[in-house]
């Protein structure tokens, strides 16, 4: 037996609406859906273009320990068809790259971005 297929990832933020803005304005995702779980944290599931997979944003309630990323724990990837444009989209849009472009070995090319919180994502062209 096996599981059918990945759903979502959940992270864990301090500031949900600065998140979701994030994930909106510099990645082009979009709010899938949004409620309160009945531990009373409040979800908001981000879709991903050509992707089934979600990302589900959490802020826990008032007085939850505050989040704190630890440097290189995880990260998510996407692709992108060519990251020199994309890069100077996000710097238009007052987004920086906090590492890269970085040539691969397998002719790839990747840089990364910081979201909010300290999460990293990395932006990968994939060699042609």
């Amino acid at each position: 037996m096996t599981v059918k297929k990945l759903l979502h990832t959940r992270m864990r933020v301090n500031d949900i609406e600065r998140s979701v803005k994030f994930y909106e304005s510099a990645l082009g995702l979009t709010v899938s859906r949004r409620h309160t779980s009945p531990r009373g944290a409040q979800l908001v599931f981000l879709a991903t273009p050509h992707s089934d997979e979600e990302i589900e944003l959490c802020q826990m309630p008032a007085g939850a320990p505050p989040v704190q990323v630890q440097p290189d724990l995880m990260h998510l990837a996407f692709a992108v068809d060519d990251l020199a444009t994309f890069a100077a989209e996000l710097k238009r849009k007052g987004f920086a790259l906090s590492d890269g472009p970085t040539q691969t070995s397998s002719g790839s090319v990747i840089a990364f971005i910081d979201a909010p919180e300290g999460y990293e994502v990395e932006l990968i062209q994939r060699a042609k």
